[in-house]
């Protein structure tokens, strides 16, 4: 397995490599629909502050991504598996 890390990864030697274009003009989210949901924008809310008074960035990606992937489990009626690796 290949292991390079995150301070050196180049998206333009990645694309050169795998001979991978990217489309960045194309609005993949131009159709959809915004969803409303109380407890996710409840739980946001809360864990804003908390997630920017933490100092390290993976803890405070976590804050924030975990409510977001729950939502996405219940929205698809629990069908999707989620693990949480430190």
């Amino acid at each position: 397995m290949l292991k390079l890390a995150y301070s050196k990864f180049l998206l333009s030697k990645f694309k050169k490599s795998f001979s991978i274009g990217i489309d960045e003009e194309t609005d993949l989210c131009a159709n959809v629909e915004p969803l409303q949901s109380d407890q996710l924008t409840n739980t946001l809310e809360e864990t804003t502050e908390l997630a920017l008074a933490i100092n390290n960035e993976k803890a405070s990606l976590k804050v924030i991504t975990r409510p977001i992937l729950l939502e996405v489990r219940r929205r698809a009626s629990y069908p999707i598996s989620l693990f949480f690796v430190n």
